[in-house]
């Protein structure tokens, strides 16, 4: 199993935005993914495709670690990132992978 994901970010941002972490923690976490609709597995998927395609490699790292929590596999997760090459540009979907990498060795 993945180990959690790291809060690293979330802290620096702690003391200058406490109440945007909050939001974070009680309304994004406590709430929005607990919600019925979608499973986390899902969620992850499609939390996972949009920071690829919009490119935010620090906020990857964290949901990467989170959607193998979730159960995506590793495959999925390169097959999602590969398929996205051809949406969001090569660079993107490169960089992404080796985001990916890192966070597997790290798993």
């Amino acid at each position: 199993m993945a180990k959690q994901p790291s809060t690293a970010a979330r802290d620096r941002v702690r003391t200058v935005a406490p109440k945007l972490v909050e939001y974070t923690e009680k309304v994004l976490f406590g709430d929005v993914w607990e919600r019925p609709g979608l499973s986390k597995r899902d969620r992850s998927l499609i939390t996972v495709a949009t920071l690829v395609a919009t490119y935010r490699p620090e906020q990857l790292r964290g949901h990467l670690q989170r959607a193998l929590i979730n159960g995506v596999t590793k495959d999925e997760l390169i097959e999602l990132i590969t398929h996205l090459a051809f949406y969001a540009g090569w660079p993107t979907a490169m960089s992404a992978a080796s985001i990916a990498k890192e966070v597997f060795e790290e798993g």
